[in-house]
């Protein structure tokens, strides 16, 4: 079974408490073999950029393409396509159930996304966009390749 416990250590206060934390979770997996211990910087968050091509790309999306919502075709509101693409990232969505009956689908929130992931997410809305035939507006081509590079 692989365990992986993840500390985010932002000031020279917090790496005490942390690094205790480590050794006693290391002496205690040490007990059944061999273990890894990993330093790295975390990456970075998405950047404003990227937050700023995305709405372009949904609003052309949320004009252009019409969805099956509860058994009819309709134009959807550039926040319900985010969720929907956004849910096109993961192999397995998570449901639950709402309060008053029906289902509420738990998406991934695009704010707390890695820039490689948030640039996967691009690339998966222009190829949805693209299998669709949606008519890109200049803010969503601009500095296209510049978005690219931010993974």
């Amino acid at each position: 079974m692989k365990r992986e416990c993840v500390y985010t250590v932002a000031s020279i206060r917090d790496l005490q408490g942390s690094l205790s934390m480590v050794a006693n979770m290391a002496g205690r997996g040490l007990r059944a073999g061999t273990i890894e211990i990993v330093l790295r910087r975390p990456a970075k968050r998405r950047s404003l950029d990227q937050n700023r091509k995305l709405w372009p790309m949904l609003a052309d999306i949320s004009e252009q393409i019409e969805w099956p919502i509860n058994g009819r075709m309709d134009y959807l509101p550039a926040e319900d396509w985010k969720d929907i693409l956004t849910a096109g990232l993961d192999s397995e969505q998570r449901v639950a159930q709402g309060i008053n009956g029906g289902f509420v689908m738990l998406g991934r929130r695009t704010s707390k996304m890695r820039k490689k992931e948030f640039a996967e997410l691009i690339e998966l809305i222009y190829a949805f966009g693209a299998e669709r035939g949606v008519a890109w507006s200049e803010p969503a081509m601009r500095a296209y390749e510049q978005y690219r590079e931010a993974a």
